[in-house]
């Protein structure tokens, strides 16, 4: 397992319409995560979404992540038009040529781009596992459905996977 972790679309302009505890859990959750997959020194690839028509315009302050988030501009970024984190992107070929072959999916929208980022990835044949309370989307039930049909794991499992992956 060479794992890497996608933030998918934390984005300012994005966040209003999640839930306020949903949000609050997932952020605090993400955070969590970005902290762990340092620790096991895996990286981190940050996904912003952006229409060319409709922006949000990147460098605006509604194109960016909270503040609060364990973000570093020397994490990886990737900036995508369509749903799918991998089209029309150098995502899949950026993956590809560091061996990494597992992505853990957090981030929004849960009924949208996490869902389509899932679905892309699977096709490329990547292992794919979105983190249970790590995705969100506008309706909190939509989101615990997607978890359930997709057998989102727990942050504790994340966490025992990355503790014994083989290294070699």
């Amino acid at each position: 397992m060479k794992p890497a972790l996608l933030v998918i679309d934390i984005q300012n302009a994005y966040l209003p319409y999640i839930p306020e505890r949903d949000k609050e859990i997932a952020l605090e959750l993400i955070n969590e995560l970005i902290d762990l997959f340092r620790q096991h020194q895996i990286p981190i690839i940050r996904v912003y979404h952006t229409d060319p028509k409709e922006g949000p315009k990147p460098g605006s302050e509604a194109f960016e992540f909270p503040a609060s988030m364990n973000i570093r501009d020397d994490d990886l970024k990737i900036v995508k038009n369509y749903p799918s984190a991998f089209k029309k992107t150098k995502l899949a070929k950026l993956l590809r040529a560091q061996g990494r072959d597992t992505l853990f999916l957090c981030g929004l929208s849960a009924v949208g781009c996490v869902l389509a980022t899932c679905f892309g990835a699977e096709d490329l044949d990547f292992n794919t596992f979105m983190v249970k309370s790590a995705i969100m989307s506008h309706n909190s039930s939509y989101t615990r459905s997607v978890e359930d049909i997709f057998d989102a794991v727990g942050s504790m499992t994340v966490q025992f996977m990355l503790e014994h992956m083989k290294t070699e």
